[in-house]
């Protein structure tokens, strides 16, 4: 279990995290998102007593991290995946680690195999690739067969299999009963594999509960209708446009619909006569909830491209005459 109260960390002045308290429960795969910025690696490196908090505290396991007499037994961390001899072979760098906790050449081997390393394992660190790296990462953050795993950005850089590997090895591990904390910009991934959200931005916590429970509660809601014809579409457009409706056309016939239940959808159907060939509702993304509750703590906003593509447009249709 990890445990923060009141985490405070000020850099030269300016706060990086401003009194976070949270708590991540074992036996379930909690995700730690947020915006470049928002004080996510900070409070990671805080966790694994790298930088001391300004005030307040964060325990693993019941302890601070530097008062666990075996660290490597009781939290395993990815963090940087470059942090590593490149001299030195992937098997030699994990045996390295090994004797400082006492943990024989067998874990070694069997965190080598668990990580697909076992081809590579006596290659020099330093030409492997990101993902390879990423890879090794977890082999060392796995090492002491820890109760509790912390992994930052895991599937950085791994091909698709390897994004399955990671996915189903954190839920494993989960299932356990360890605790496991991560984080990713893979909206898509976090959907899959996390159980528990705790979202941060400009340093606070602004989202801590269950992935459906951020999903019910920020993303919207719609159904796809598709219907027999363009004029059917327009014919049932008119009838359900409202007070909060939002109706956006796919394309000839397909409508999508949010403000909304189905049912309304398909009373108004019935009593306009438009024949209606689907009624689905559609799940939010995490994508959307995520977006939708860190559109105020995003430091750098990307600008409109709309005006860029207008001018690619003009560009090319200047050089086709």
């Amino acid at each position: 279990m990890i445990e923060a109260q009141g985490l405070v960390k000020v850099y030269g002045g300016k706060p990086a995290v401003q009194d976070i308290s949270f708590t991540v429960q074992p036996g379930k795969v909690t995700g730690f998102l947020g915006p470049n910025g928002a004080g996510k690696s900070t409070t990671m490196r805080m966790i694994m007593g790298l930088d001391a908090p300004t005030a307040g505290r964060v325990t693993v396991n019941g302890l601070p991290y530097a008062r666990h007499k075996a660290p490597l037994r009781q939290v395993g961390a990815l963090l940087d995946a470059k942090a590593v001899h490149t001299s030195r072979s992937a098997y030699h760098h994990l045996r390295a680690m090994a004797a400082t906790h006492g943990i024989g050449r067998k874990r070694v081997h069997d965190v080598i195999e668990l990580t697909g390393l076992g081809a590579v394992a006596n290659k020099r660190v330093g030409g492997f690739s990101l993902g390879m790296g990423q890879r090794l990462g977890i082999a060392a953050a796995l090492l002491g067969d820890p109760q509790t795993v912390i992994l930052d950005e895991p599937v950085n850089g791994l091909d698709p299999e390897g994004v399955l590997w990671v996915r189903t090895l954190a839920r494993s591990l989960a299932a356990e009963g360890r605790t496991v904390f991560l984080s990713s910009h893979l909206m898509s991934e976090m959907s899959q594999t996390a159980d528990h959200l705790i979202v941060i931005g400009r340093g606070r916590i602004i989202a801590d509960a269950s992935v459906q429970e951020i999903l019910d509660g920020r993303g919207r809601a719609r159904t796809r209708v598709r219907t027999d014809s363009a004029e059917g579409a327009n014919l049932l457009t008119g009838a359900l446009a409202g007070p909060g409706v939002t109706i956006e056309a796919r394309e000839a016939g397909l409508l999508e619909v949010s403000g909304i239940e189905p049912r309304a959808i398909a009373q108004a159907a019935l009593e306009h006569r438009v024949l209606v060939c689907e009624l689905t509702p559609l799940q939010a993304s995490l994508e959307e909830a995520y977006l939708d509750l860190t559109r105020d703590e995003v430091e750098y906003h990307s600008g409109d491209l709309s005006g860029i593509h207008d001018d690619i447009a003009a560009g090319t249709a200047a050089a086709g005459k």
